[in-house]
């Protein structure tokens, strides 16, 4: 067997492997909702925000229309924004005339061995145990976020029937820009294929992962695994909450949902080539030796198909076998977020994009520019 040969068998047994093996992570699609509870615990929605004057308005009006029969209340924890965060948060409560229903605090200055984000949740929660709130419940959740009406509710229904500590949703994504439709699909897609939600929801299995754009945790099984403070220097903050709960014996869920949006832009590819770079070598546990085998597994996982499908024979036909089952795999995210399905090919090209943000995230953090977001810059974190 020549070399060609040998990459491209290799590159087929892998996306048959994806294809078959993996959790059938490519067939995710959004789980209908649960029956309604006879009777509805309280809850609390905790808003870290830092400089989100931009999307802070209709987050919070979104979680103020909240369809949800029990106690519901909102922390917004502004965390030293200087574009007026705040005063944009109070005008949408006084629109939707919930005004006390909304409570803005300040964030405490960040001490050392925290990642900003988790500080401002830490500081959300101790608000919320200061003024003896009894909520069972805490909905966890971005700035740049757009809550279905029945988000709240359909997510602690969840938990309660289904005897759950954490629920998450990866929430639908911008994608609206030339970048955005090119290389936001691809985003769920890889997120997926690490985190197969058919795993995770597996209380045996030893994967865990949630988004943090919007997650409901119990609040008791938070503070059995150790709080915020347990995670603190986490900057792929959702799954390392996700993780610490699980070993601590909970169950966890995760899933998809069409309802629930982002609202957060990325109109140029070079700001989802930051949003990549920010946490994909912290993905990789800081690890050179990592970063060379996650080079070598997409070259030959994903850049190898293409590149051999053209030499013919035995190699370009094994070649062109993987790269059709990489389309297949891709194509559900595709019908997912209405992209037109002749972007399957491409497939290669855009995990090539990916694959070089990877390693300038490599070359950040060896820079000292690691986790960088919004003026801050976050190295390892102490968690």
């Amino acid at each position: 067997m020549s070399a060609a040969e040998a990459v491209a068998a290799i590159a087929l047994a892998i996306w048959l492997y994806l294809l078959l093996a993996r959790g059938g992570f490519w067939r995710e699609r959004p789980a209908p909702p649960p029956a309604p509870l006879d009777a509805w615990p309280e809850i609390v929605a905790i808003v870290p925000a830092r400089n989100e004057a931009e999307t802070i308005g209709a987050a919070i009006g979104s979680l103020l229309r909240q369809r949800y029969a029990g106690a519901f209340s909102i922390v917004l924890v502004d965390d030293h924004s200087s574009d007026g965060t705040a005063a944009a948060a109070r005008r949408a409560a006084a629109e939707a005339g919930a005004a006390h229903r909304l409570a803005i605090i300040a964030a405490r200055p960040l001490p050392e061995g925290w990642s900003g984000k988790l500080w401002a949740v830490s500081e959300g929660i101790r608000h919320v145990a200061e003024r003896g709130s009894e909520a069972s419940y805490l909905l966890l959740t971005d700035a740049d976020i757009a809550h279905d009406p029945d988000n709240a509710a359909e997510l602690v229904a969840r938990v309660e029937r289904q005897h759950l500590d954490l629920a998450s949703l990866m929430v639908k994504l911008r994608c609206a820009s030339f970048a955005e439709r090119w290389l936001v699909p691809a985003f769920v897609f890889f997120f997926q294929m690490l985190y197969p939600f058919a795993w995770v929801n597996d209380r045996h299995h030893r994967i865990a992962g949630a988004a943090g754009g919007c997650m409901v945790v119990r609040r008791a099984a938070l503070d059995r695994a150790g709080g915020i403070a347990s995670i603190r220097g986490a900057l792929i903050d959702d799954c390392a909450l996700a993780q610490r709960l699980k070993q601590a014996g909970g169950a966890i869920w995760l899933g998809l949902t069409e309802r629930t949006r982002s609202l957060r832009p990325y109109p140029r590819l070079g700001d989802i080539w930051r949003m990549i770079a920010r946490t994909a070598y912290t993905q990789l546990h800081y690890s050179p030796l990592l970063l060379g085998a996650t080079v070598l597994g997409m070259t030959v996982t994903y850049l190898a198909p293409p590149a051999l499908t053209p030499l013919g024979g035995i190699a370009g036909l094994l070649a062109a076998l993987a790269w059709f089952a990489m389309m297949v795999a891709f194509v559900p995210t595709l019908r997912l977020y209405r992209q037109p399905l002749a972007m399957a090919p491409f497939l290669p090209l855009i995990a090539f994009f990916y694959l070089a943000a990877t390693i300038d995230s490599a070359r950040r953090h060896w820079q000292g520019r690691g986790g960088e977001w919004k003026g801050r810059v976050q190295q390892r974190g102490a968690a």
